[in-house]
């Protein structure tokens, strides 16, 4: 009874502010009135979730659907999505990761601005840095995509957008704070120095101010977390000549392990303390010189560089790394008539890390020191024909030479045909590889009294192949859209995680046998003119690999998804109301191991389980109000760290994660708006 009055009275508080300001409000909100749906002022309503109009199986998400949840980073900004999963792969360090197609991230890959970012060692944290004010679009190709970001799209693409300082000058402030006690204030401004040149700040702060351990386990639920991350961006719009540019700061500091109020101290052992210190420097630049405006002809130059370090400690055990990284294109691209596009380029990728390892969880020991680098040079061409409005097909190949994989090709080939008006078919098969820096992307299973063992990695490689259909059916100014989509991914080379062959050991190791990946998934949607939208999705996933020999289903990954989600905004948008209701269905655990008392270590398999989210938003000219609610099933996964009470054994696990760490959740946040300046 104690939490659930610790839960709902944040809620009936913040609704009661917002029905006081509401009857204090003077003028209505005005916001339809406005057409431009890309700036951050929210005007007219349209659908967040846009599917695009190219060969490639892709939707895009906007403001609009972003702001129908909390979204404070882009980890929590899929929560209305039936396509795409975030999980937390270790609790104990906070490490979040997408599945998309059934596949983890590492298969997705992810690009900020049209650029690849954040690799390596920054993969497992990447989702927490990029705030979710910050983001004007985020754009979801499923399946084989362009060869034109590279060769390591697997199972798709995540691109974010981020706002323009080319958008009207202004500022605004969004604040954010829930009942876990985490603390959020982001803030943006827009300067217009000339007619053609324009700035923009970015800053970002988090942090959280008690320790959460809802199950009484001596280990805090969610990393106490403090983040401070700065952008400065730069545009330029010339008649001839186009630039953006900027770079950014990320400091960010995380605690976690024993921490919490229910820790069980062990006679002469400290507290199992997990600390991450990570600096972040990243810096860009587009350039784009137009040689012919009406037939589309381009040349441009675009490069990221970024300097990520990282200081990590696993109780005694640690790894440290200085990573950079440098990706640089030149691209060519030109209409030659109405029906055909060509793109050519030339792509540079240079990866170094710099690691200072720590196996051993004993005091004293030194660190192991591992170097490894990666030159990666590269071409493509894209030819995409229009045959008319009903066929529009992309074919693309390209060609790398790798310095530690040599050459290897990457062939895509997508198609979209409408045969009648309402109905849209797709189809795609391609090819995607990549490049493993084992110790960077799993370090965080320091963490697990498991011994860890990275082995050699080869290169991975796969195939993808797709198909999808869209009905769109207009009943008196209302609209029903129906999608039907499968994708099946082949591994003929891939790094897995394996869980299964020896309780006490963890190893990350190449593929001997067979991997693959089906996913079957039907939507429906229907949007009505008096501002009611609901979606329904349900998804199926057989995802299997070969572990010791033997093909299994993947651990700790859900065989289905299903999803109901509804928003309605009243007239004028004064009120929005935003629900959405998942079902998780049960999946594999690794195998467990017999205790001492004859039981099993941890079930079989895991069951389904339902989440809840409610959200209300209070629009008005120039600010909103949003209060809402997490997980209102109360639904958590029971003793997700194996052994808690002993860290220090070879039995502590912390990577056993399939469900939720926590309870319910209540929050409450502002928008503000103050125009131009």
């Amino acid at each position: 009874m104690k939490r659930i009055s610790i839960f709902v009275l944040p809620i009936f508080s913040g609704l009661a502010t917002i029905w006081s300001i509401d009857a204090m409000a003077q003028e209505v909100n005005d916001t339809t009135q406005w057409k431009d749906l890309d700036d951050f002022v929210f005007t007219q309503r349209k659908s967040g979730k846009l599917k695009d109009l190219g060969p490639e199986n892709a939707f895009q998400i906007n403001q609009a659907e972003l702001c129908r949840a909390a979204c404070c980073n882009l980890g929590e900004s899929f929560t209305t999505n039936a396509s795409v999963d975030v999980n937390y792969s270790d609790p104990a360090t906070g490490a979040k990761q997408i599945k998309l197609l059934g596949l983890s991230g590492s298969y997705v890959q992810l690009l900020t601005e049209n650029l690849p970012n954040f690799r390596g060692a920054a993969r497992p944290y990447a989702l927490r840095y990029v705030p979710g004010p910050w983001m004007k679009s985020i754009s979801v190709s499923k399946g084989c995509s362009s060869v034109k970001n590279g060769f390591e799209s697997m199972s798709g693409q995540i691109n974010v957008e981020y706002l323009k300082p080319q958008d009207p000058a202004g500022e605004a402030i969004n604040l954010y704070i829930d009942s876990d006690v985490k603390m959020e204030v982001n803030a943006d401004a827009n300067f217009h120095l000339t007619p053609k040149l324009n700035t923009e700040v970015l800053a970002h702060f988090e942090d959280r101010f008690m320790n959460h351990d809802g199950n009484d386990d001596g280990f805090v639920d969610t990393p106490d977390l403090r983040q401070i991350n700065l952008q400065n961006r730069w545009n330029y719009l010339g008649d001839t000549y186009i630039m953006h540019a900027g770079f950014g700061i990320i400091n960010e500091k995380s605690k976690a392990g024993q921490i919490g109020h229910g820790y069980h101290h062990i006679e002469g052992m400290p507290a199992y303390v997990i600390t991450l210190n990570t600096q972040r420097y990243e810096g860009y630049m587009k350039h784009a010189f137009i040689i012919d405006r009406e037939r589309g002809s381009n040349i441009a130059l675009m490069a990221i560089g970024s300097y990520h370090g990282l200081d990590s400690k696993y109780g005694y055990k640690g790894y440290d790394v200085d990573e950079a990284n440098v990706n640089a294109q030149l691209m060519y691209e030109s209409d030659f008539g109405e029906a055909h596009n060509l793109s050519v380029g030339l792509s540079y990728n240079y990866d170094f890390l710099n690691q200072r390892l720590k196996r051993d969880n004993t005091p004293g020991s030194s660190r192991q020191r591992l170097i490894e680098m990666e030159n990666t040079a590269g071409g493509y061409a894209q030819y995409t024909m229009k045959f008319d409005t009903r066929l529009t097909a992309m074919a693309g190949v390209r060609g790398d030479y790798s310095s530690r994989y040599g050459w290897f090709v990457t062939p895509r080939f997508n198609v979209r045909y409408t045969p009648v008006e309402p109905l849209t078919l797709r189809a795609s098969v391609g090819k995607g590889y990549r490049s493993v820096f084992g110790w960077a992307e799993y370090n965080y299973l320091l963490a697990s009294g498991r011994e860890l063992v990275v082995e050699n990695l080869n290169q991975e490689a796969s195939w993808n192949y797709g198909a999808n259909a869209t009905l769109t059916i207009p009943i008196s100014g209302h609209r029903i859209r129906l999608d039907a989509e499968y994708f099946y991914t082949r591994f003929s080379r891939q790094v897995i995680a394996d869980y299964d062959s020896d309780p006490h050991k963890l190893v990350i190791t190449d593929l001997e046998g067979k991997s693959y990946s089906h996913t079957f998934q039907v939507e429906g949607t229907y949007e009505s003119d008096f501002g009611l939208t609901v979606t329904a999705a349900w998804r199926l996933n057989d995802v299997k690999s070969t572990y010791g020999g033997v093909l299994m289903e993947k651990p700790l990954t859900s065989r289905y998804k299903a999803l109901l989600t509804a928003s309605f905004s009243t007239e004028m948008d004064i009120w929005q109301f935003d629900a959405t209701f998942v079902i998780n269905g049960g999946g594999r655990m690794p195998s467990p191991y017999l205790t001492a008392d004859g039981t099993y270590s941890w079930p079989h398999r895991f069951k389904a389980f339902p989440q809840l989210n409610l959200q209300v938003t209070r629009w008005f000219r120039n600010f909103s109000i949003y209060v809402g609610g997490e997980n209102l099933t109360d639904f958590r996964q029971k003793n997700p760290i194996i052994s808690s009470e002993n860290p220090w054994s070879p039995n502590f696990d912390s990577t056993m994660i399939w469900g939720p760490l926590h309870g319910a959740m209540a929050y409450v946040g502002l928008r503000f708006n103050f125009g131009k300046l």
